[in-house]
């Protein structure tokens, strides 16, 4: 073993000796006389200490953080913005028009000074990482996509006042999980062949109908296991006699949200096909979306 012993400039050994670098100290000679011994700092010494305290006044005058400090933020610098998960994992149908809506999710979001986070890896969903999030937002997620684990930190963290986003094939995602169902209000029951037109019906309170004259959508509708009333506020419903093959009637609900669990959810059953997403008025649908899972709007 190697001993480590500190030299006679240190501070320790200075210390330790009952003398500071610089003082006299008088001790008695074999003699019997008086002996004073002086220690005399080194120049090095010295211009280390000339050097910390100009740096110190420099902070100090300045605002600067001295060297090997953490920096001091002004007390007016921005706040990091708020984030959204983004999760489009696959494990059966994989959707064409995951890529727009990720760059679309993703410029709404910065318009409401969000930064979303896109991943693929089930491996986000911890309590820990959750907790950076504001809402959480499956885009034409399919199949099972989380483990056991996974999905009890996802129902911690919409207990804890989280929100979800649910978009499409989200209702077409993790059968066996039935909180999750619960919190997408609907499970996805089948859809009719192809894309097909609708005139969209949207609650009035959802106000996202620009001249209040009716939205029309081509896209692949979704039909449903259950209607999700009451247990959810519809925001926009299909027009069942518009097209073939719907089976919830002529009031066929497509988007809803709803308190759910500590948290708030929100979901639209569009966002099939690439062009809807250029379509100002899903936009401005998705964009109501985002502010009320983020909290930011208690109207959804």
């Amino acid at each position: 073993m190697t001993t480590r012993t500190a030299g006679p400039t240190s501070p320790r050994s200075a210390a330790t000796s009952g003398t500071t670098p610089g003082a006299c100290t008088r001790s008695a000679s074999a003699t019997g006389s008086d002996r004073t011994h002086c220690r005399t700092p080194d120049a090095a010494r010295v211009r280390r200490r000339g050097a910390a305290r100009l740096a110190l006044l420099f902070a100090v005058l300045t605002g600067a953080s001295p060297a090997g400090a953490d920096p001091v933020r002004p007390a007016n610098a921005a706040a990091a913005p708020a984030r959204v998960l983004v999760f489009t994992r696959t494990t059966g149908w994989r959707h064409d028009s995951i890529p727009v809506a990720v760059a679309t999710l993703r410029e709404l979001a910065q318009d409401q000074g969000l930064e979303v986070v896109h991943s693929e890896d089930p491996a986000s969903f911890t309590s820990r990482n959750l907790a950076g999030f504001r809402a959480v937002l499956f885009a034409s997620t399919t199949g099972d996509v989380l483990d056991e684990g996974q999905q009890a930190a996802m129902e911690a963290f919409v207990r804890d006042g989280g929100g979800f986003m649910g978009v499409h094939a989200a209702a077409d995602t993790e059968y066996d999980w039935p909180w999750y169902g619960e919190l997408v209000g609907a499970r996805f029951a089948g859809h009719p062949p192809g894309l097909q037109t609708s005139r969209v019906r949207v609650a009035e309170r959802h106000a996202i109908d620009a001249d209040r004259g009716g939205w029309q959508v081509t896209d692949e509708f979704y039909n449903f296991r259950d209607d999700p009333r009451p247990q959810v506020e519809v925001l926009a419903t299909l027009t069942g006699s518009d097209f073939v093959g719907g089976t919830m009637g002529d009031d066929h609900p497509i988007a809803w949200c709803r308190g759910f669990d500590g948290g708030r959810s929100w979901y639209t059953g569009l966002g099939h096909d690439v062009r809807v997403w250029s379509d100002p008025v899903f936009r401005r649908h998705l964009a109501r979306g985002l502010r009320y899972a983020t909290g930011a709007a208690d109207a959804c």
